[in-house]
């Protein structure tokens, strides 16, 4: 993929020199904003800047934000994240599990500077992780897919095999089996976290091997426009898709990260950020779905909220036992729930899905 580089604000990525440029500087709290792709992919990455637009509107002139789309994970990641600090910002976000490593690195570098990483596992005094509980919206779409599917064969194109999205194929799995026993999950893996041209043509290979229902772990609206053009459903991934799917789309997981990023650059500007873990979901509102399409029936409609509902009030858990592990082994006991511990490493398939996980 070829690398785009925008930057937002007046000097947002350039040394501040001279005694009027640092005294402007003071008066704000600079945060910066890595994304893995463009800011306009209609998905992943749309939303993370919409949180960031949500930043400047929340504090105004006190705030300046940047951003860096498309940087590729590794050391590109590390080079840009290298350029942010030094032109003094004061709170970066890295917002793709692959920036990992560089942000640990990076930050050591810079220790009065503060860094989020979202999606990982790793923290240090000045580097706090944050996440949403994908899994769950994705328990909900299952239903919804296992409910409509005609064809009993539900398609699922996935970016890479790290437990984010293995966590999310096992939850749209169970439930998709609960309410329909015969459905079959067919799994590609694109490698790659935005790619229209390759998620594309993996929408395409599985509406030719039977499939009536796609969802998606990619960033692209691709996927979207072919379930539209060849009259099936799908589900928006990480941002309302539909206008470009206005029949497919039944509805989609929106991840909504404006309050949290409030909150954070916030902490900074009072003084009270600290490093810790955030996992939040449907509850906090961190996840949150597009309006159900009108051509859902409305008992599956209705199902569905319930779901929501429940999840969200925190009376249901996606992955409660009992649960066995594709190999058939037991995982979680008749109504046993998983420990957040398991779900954030979990790196195997449950019962019933086919085929391997790539290493």
């Amino acid at each position: 993929m070829k690398r785009r580089t925008v930057l937002k604000g007046a000097g947002a990525l350039a040394l501040s020199t001279g005694i009027a440029g640092t005294a402007w500087a003071a008066k704000k709290v600079k945060a910066g904003f890595i994304y893995v792709g463009p800011v306009g992919d209609g998905g992943w990455t749309y939303e993370h800047n919409q949180g960031r637009l949500a930043v400047e509107k929340a504090y105004g002139d006190k705030v300046e934000t940047s951003y860096v789309e498309s940087v590729p994970e590794g050391a590109d990641a590390e080079r840009v994240l290298t350029q942010m600090a030094l032109s003094g910002t004061d709170i970066i976000f890295t917002t793709s599990f692959g920036y990992m490593d560089a942000t640990l690195k990076v930050a050591k570098k810079f220790p009065n500077v503060k860094f989020e990483h979202a999606t990982g596992y790793k923290r240090a005094e000045n580097v706090a992780t944050y996440s949403a509980r994908f899994y769950e919206g994705r328990a909900v779409i299952g239903t919804i897919a296992g409910r409509m599917t005609k064809s009993n064969k539900i398609g699922y194109i996935a970016s890479f095999p790290i437990p984010e999205v293995i966590r999310g194929i096992n939850s749209a799995y169970i439930h998709a089996k609960k309410v329909n026993p015969d459905v079959d999950f067919k799994v590609v893996w694109v490698y790659t976290w935005f790619d229209p041209a390759k998620e594309a043509d993996a929408a395409k290979a599985l509406i030719e091997q039977g499939v009536d229902v796609i969802m998606q772990h990619t960033d692209s609206t691709a996927p979207m426009a072919i379930a539209e053009e060849k009259g099936i459903i799908a589900f928006g991934q990480a941002s309302d898709m539909s206008a470009f799917g206005p029949n497919a789309q039944m509805t989609a997981i929106i991840d909504n990260w404006g309050p949290y990023y409030i909150k954070r650059v916030g902490q900074v500007m009072d003084g009270t950020w600290k490093s810790e873990d955030t996992w939040d979901g449907i509850g906090a509102g961190m996840v949150a779905f597009a309006p159900f399409n009108k051509n859902m029936p409305a008992d599956v409609a209705a199902e569905a909220q319930a779901m929501i509902d429940a999840i969200g009030a925190g009376k249901y858990h996606p992955f409660t036992g009992p649960l066995n592990k594709q190999d058939g082994t037991p995982w979680l006991a008749a109504g046993e729930v998983a420990d957040d511990a398991t779900l954030a490493g979990l790196n195997f398939y449950v019962e019933g899905l086919k085929g391997d996980i790539p290493s």
